[in-house]
């Protein structure tokens, strides 16, 4: 359908432009069919907000007032909403992933949200193997550096393990 469409338009442009077909993965569904969607998605792009909502079961409107409760009891160590849950959320972006580039090894993956803006959340995504991520502007630096060093401790850990 999208590549008749496509097709349709470049035609009526009298004009033709390269394109990729990539899917938003937000529920956690997706993430465990996730190899079933990459025969049809040549990218991959967690919207980490919704993933967060829909695998807590959390309202993000209503979560700003029981979060800091939990937080404060020690039922979450920190708000999932910004910084990345690696026991739940993260561990379906890893079966995604897993999934998906067993199913198209030359899958790009990333993240869009606050989360690609969060240190430890850059430091994450870089272990579990994805390509890009994506964040709001005032974020930008520091997703760049976050990015630098999980790329420079996965390189100083590599190296000391040859030594």
């Amino acid at each position: 359908l999208v590549e008749r469409t496509a097709g349709k338009v470049f035609k009526e442009k009298n004009r033709k432009v390269k394109f990729h077909v990539g899917v938003m993965m937000e529920l956690p569904r997706a993430c465990l069919t996730a190899d079933k969607i990459a025969e049809f998605a040549e990218f991959f792009s967690f919207g980490t907000n919704d993933l967060t909502q829909t695998t807590f079961g959390y309202s993000r409107d209503d979560a700003g007032k029981f979060i800091p409760s939990y937080i404060e009891k020690g039922i979450l160590q920190e708000d999932p909403f910004q910084v990345l849950d690696r026991e739940g959320v993260g561990e379906l972006v890893r079966i995604a992933v897993k999934k998906g580039r067993g199913a198209r090894k030359n899958l790009r993956v990333g993240i869009c949200g606050e989360h690609g803006g969060e240190p430890s959340s850059v430091e994450f995504c870089h272990s579990a193997g994805l390509d890009y991520v994506s964040c709001s502007p005032f974020r930008v630096p520091i997703a760049r550096l976050a990015a630098a060093q999980a790329a420079l401790k996965e390189k100083r850990k590599t190296y000391f393990e040859d030594v």
